[in-house]
């Protein structure tokens, strides 16, 4: 083993980690006061949730060995089998059971991610039997197919370096369908709330940035080369989104906005995702210029063409930043970058840009509608939305007993 890639894959596992609870600094910061504890600490609880999940099965059912290439036998289960060698399949210079540890990250800040379509009205029992349901039968089939060597995509010449299929892309489109299922927040027709508390979007997005060159490069799973492209790529496109998001807003209101800078940001290291190891620095450049145009566009036609309330438009980050980084990975990607990965249409190799488009439609389809049928079923179990009083106290008070700030 190699005691380099060991260190830097430890260190990318928890830049990782951090990824969850600024995620929920990120959130709280944009939605109303009354919310932002609940909001917080269900994406902390989540981590929790999932971190069980995948040691009992999620793992297993994602990266053991494969059932015809749709889903992963339970031969695993509570790590079975997963030790402190390499395993000669994931891993080849760090232990096995690192591989796991990191890809745990993943796999709980994913469904995370899915609750800012219905921030500020679900309820928290509903919430909690929806993220296990949704890691066991979206999540984990979806690694399957796209990171084990044996899923039907993977052989298919599918490639996501770090997640914009399986993490962004299926996201973005849970999102989407929880918030048809669950449905619009009281009193937003006559006008959109604003964020409560801007310096924590700030530093979410801040510590959001800084967790993602774990994300992304860590993916390499070795101190090397890629990484170091990774790291650069990542950078970049976040950068140039960001800006570019924040001039189409100076443009179309008059004054640059803070939030928007932070949310442009986001959406080019989601872009980026999927290609940070593949592609070059010119590449990045037009991935966060496309994604912060295009996702400014769709959060706006959202909000003005729509009764859609995904209220802190996960579909127009991350699901458009899914679809677009995962499509230009097939555009831009080249061996001259890695040689494990492949040429894209620009580089000679058409196919890769339509298998690319395969597996968007495929993951995009898969995620929408089964996160439906998932949030229609626990509907039948419990109630997925709070009362008209309890939405109206806020989901601090009514689900956790708790108020962010003692004014007394």
């Amino acid at each position: 083993m190699n005691s380099g890639d060991i260190a830097w894959v430890l260190t990318a596992t928890a830049l990782v980690m951090v990824m969850t609870p600024a995620l929920g600094f990120f959130y709280a910061g944009l939605v109303r006061a009354k919310n932002l504890v609940s909001t917080l600490v269900q994406c902390l609880i989540i981590f929790a949730v999932v971190s069980v999940v995948w040691v009992l099965w999620g793992y297993s059912l994602a990266f053991g060995p494969s059932i015809g290439g749709f889903i992963g036998n339970l031969s695993h289960f509570a790590l079975n089998g997963v030790g402190l060698e390499p395993d000669g399949v994931y891993t080849t210079g760090i232990p096995l059971l690192l591989f796991f540890a990191f890809q745990l990250k993943f796999a709980a800040i994913t469904p995370a991610l899915i609750i800012g379509a219905f921030a500020e009205r679900i309820r928290f029992k509903a919430l909690l039997i929806f993220i296990v349901i949704w890691a066991t039968i979206i999540y984990s089939p979806i690694a399957h197919w796209v990171w084990n060597p044996a899923g039907w995509l993977n052989a298919m010449g599918v490639i996501d370096f770090a997640g914009g299929i399986v993490v962004h892309l299926s996201a973005g489109l849970s999102a989407l369908a929880a918030a048809l299922v669950i449905g619009r927040r009281q009193g937003i027709d006559k006008q959109e709330p604003t964020p409560s508390n801007i310096p924590y979007v700030i530093l979410g997005t801040a510590l959001l940035w800084f967790g993602w060159f774990g994300f992304n490069a860590g993916s390499s799973l070795a101190a090397n080369s890629v990484a170091v492209v990774a790291i650069v790529t990542t950078n970049t496109a976040g950068a140039v989104a960001g800006l570019t998001w924040m001039i189409v807003d100076w443009v179309r209101k008059g004054k640059p906005s803070a939030v928007g800078f932070c949310v442009g940001g986001v959406c080019g290291l989601a872009a980026v995702t999927p290609a940070s190891g593949y592609v070059g620095v010119t590449a990045a450049i037009i991935i966060g210029i496309v994604v912060g145009i295009l996702s400014n566009t769709v959060s706006n036609l959202r909000t003005t063409r729509t009764k859609i309330d995904d209220s802190l438009d996960v579909f127009a980050c991350h699901g458009i930043g899914g679809i677009w980084g995962s499509l230009a990975t097939g555009l831009f990607a080249s061996v001259a970058v890695n040689a494990a990965g492949a040429n894209g249409l620009f580089f000679g190799n058409p196919n890769q840009f339509v298998v690319q488009l395969i597996a968007v439609v495929v993951v995009g389809l898969y995620s929408f509608v089964g996160t439906y049928v998932i949030l229609e079923v626990v509907g039948k179990i419990t109630p997925l939305r709070v009362s008209k009083e309890e939405e109206s106290e806020g989901l601090d008070v009514s689900q956790h007993g708790e108020h962010a700030y003692a004014l007394d």
